[in-house]
């Protein structure tokens, strides 16, 4: 049988100082943990750390689009230098793998990536994720690497997605670390703090959400720091950071791969009666749909979410934004229909 897939994903203030440096001594600790990790996964590692690398690179530097995006392309050899260095010292070639949406939400092209993957994992190398910032045509804070280990993690199958934080770990109301969360419900919810790093976009608002999404779909999450002896290695016994118990899922690969394009172009809020009807799986009317965010085209992958703003699941649709907002006030108008709908 073949090994289980493991993403891990490290955040910049996690693998950086307060200057964007990356911290050497981290690094050589992620190389070590990972190394004896392979030995019982095909491992993918999503590192953060490239803008915080290349900013000092970038003149008079203020943190706008174009800069962060001149500041990733400086940063990302450099990152990828410095994990080439590390793993070599146990004999672990690294490939950088630079991904954009299309590559999740086209399913040809997603079925090609996880075929480059596996060619990764035959000759023993360790590929290394960042998203191509350069050429990417949505804002960096709609895609940090929280949501890319995410989809990465569903699309693959993993069996556990491992995120690098600061933090150390999921914390409650009293900043204590939280070793076990069997299920986030409002309890949980309810400690998620607005605050984030200077460095780093999600902060652990965007972690949870994410958090939610892949273990909805049956995948262990452990949300840890880098701190102490086999950091890595501590987390995935338990003995470290915070696990969140995967929940059971039944969906077949289609729509694992549905739900791992779901943080895409457009939200579509729903009411309460539409949300009851998603989860008795049927179709989304127009009518039950109160207000959409972004913009999107017929065809393509939007996240749903209920009255409380939580998203609930995901939806191919049927109906661009314009003809949805044309019909919200009209029965029998399906948004999207039943089988193109992935509730969590």
């Amino acid at each position: 049988m073949q090994k289980p897939v493991l993403v891990i994903k490290l955040g910049t203030a996690v693998i950086t100082g307060a200057d964007g440096t990356i911290s050497r001594p981290v690094v050589q600790k992620v190389a070590a943990g990972i190394a004896a990790l392979s030995e019982q996964y095909r491992v993918v590692l999503v590192s953060s750390g490239a803008v915080g690398s290349g900013k000092a690179y970038i003149q008079h530097y203020k943190g706008s689009i174009t800069e962060r995006k001149a500041a990733a392309a400086v940063g990302n050899p450099i990152l990828i230098l410095l994990y080439q260095k590390f793993f070599a010292r146990y004999n672990i070639p690294v490939a950088q793998a630079l991904c954009e949406r299309h590559h999740f939400s086209n399913r040809q092209q997603f079925l090609q990536l996880k075929d480059t993957f596996a060619a990764f994992w035959q000759n023993g190398i360790l590929p290394i994720v960042n998203e191509n910032d350069l050429v990417s045509t949505v804002e960096l804070k709609f895609s940090d690497n929280d949501e890319l280990a995410t989809l990465i993690a569903i699309g693959f199958d993993a069996e556990t997605l491992v995120i690098g934080t600061s933090a150390g770990g999921f914390m409650d109301g009293e900043k204590n670390i939280l070793p076990y969360v069997e299920k986030i419900d409002n309890t949980i919810l309810g400690y998620v703090s607005t605050d984030k790093s200077s460095l780093g976009l999600g902060g652990m608002t965007s972690k949870l959400t994410f958090t939610r999404l892949a273990s909805s779909l049956g995948i262990k999450v452990v949300i840890c720091g880098l701190t102490g002896k086999a950091p890595l290695q501590a987390a995935m016994e338990g003995r470290a950071g915070t696990t969140f118990k995967a929940q059971s899922s039944n969906l077949k690969a289609r729509q694992k791969w549905l739900a791992s394009g779901s943080i895409t172009l457009g939200s579509i809020f729903v009411d309460k009666g539409a949300a009851k009807a998603l989860h008795q799986r049927r179709s989304l009317l127009t009518v039950g749909i109160t207000s959409l965010q972004g913009k999107f085209v017929a065809g393509e992958v939007v996240q749903l979410m209920d009255e409380e703003s939580i998203i609930i699941g995901v939806a191919k649709v049927k109906l661009a934004t314009s003809d949805i907002t044309a019909n919200l006030a009209k029965k029998n108008v399906v948004a999207a229909h039943a089988d193109d709908i992935v509730i969590f």
